[in-house]
């Protein structure tokens, strides 16, 4: 079993770091999920038996990595999946897209609008979803034309970063279904995460390290 990165917990939230190629929950694949890994930690942490109560409150994709929180019980879920929905968290990716045009600041705006046949979304006037992000240059790598971005997420529609960059030319490296025939780990990672405490109401933030590897080392670490 991979081993848990757990940022916070108390007795209502959990907050841990989903490595790339986990799936936030389980699937056809029967691979093991992050979901489960949680039910896992608590379970033999704090020595409970039977089933123990884990909230799923937001995905991530399987290939990005980054910050998730789970609840404890089922008043912090409905709470936390209640806050999600009219948008009060707030999530910031670190992404390296393919390209070197892009402003330095700018909004995104479209209505998504997802093909579950193919598992994909495409980018439609009719339909489809509101989809807003803000987006920031960081760094620009002009030797090998990559463009490292902080984004904040307005939204969170599904694939909505990689849609919304790729619709305009700049898809995010080793992202091979929305565009870019370079293979390997897609560079998208959700960096931070804030929001408010289901029970206390204080907000809470939690942030980790940019990722290393390819695409990632290719810049220095902001």
């Amino acid at each position: 079993m991979n081993k848990l990165e757990v940022l916070f917990e108390d007795n209502h939230i959990i907050v841990v770091k989903k490595p790339c190629n986990v799936l936030s929950q389980g699937d056809y694949t029967k691979d093991l999920d992050l979901l489960n890994m949680v039910k896992m930690y608590v379970k033999e942490k704090y020595n409970k038996p039977g089933n123990v109560y884990i909230g799923l409150v937001h995905r991530l994709d399987r290939p990005v990595s980054g910050v998730m929180v789970f609840a404890r019980t089922s008043k912090a879920a409905s709470r936390l999946s209640e806050d999600i929905k009219n948008n009060k968290f707030k999530k910031e990716y670190l992404a390296v897209v393919k390209g070197v045009g892009l402003v330095v600041k700018d909004k995104f705006i479209d209505y998504l609008e997802k093909d579950n046949n193919r598992n994909t979304v495409v980018s439609k006037s009719e339909n489809g979803k509101l989809s807003i992000l803000e987006y920031e240059v960081l760094k620009v790598n002009y030797n090998k034309g990559e463009t490292l971005v902080k984004i904040n997420l307005i939204t969170g529609r599904h694939h909505q970063i990689r849609v919304q960059f790729a619709s305009r030319g700049y898809p995010l490296c080793g992202d091979m279904r929305y565009g870019n025939n370079s293979k390997g780990q897609i560079a998208l990672c959700c960096r931070s995460i804030s929001f408010l405490h289901p029970i206390t109401k204080e907000e809470v933030s939690f942030k980790i390290d940019m990722p290393n590897g390819k695409y990632w080392d290719d810049f220095v670490e902001f």
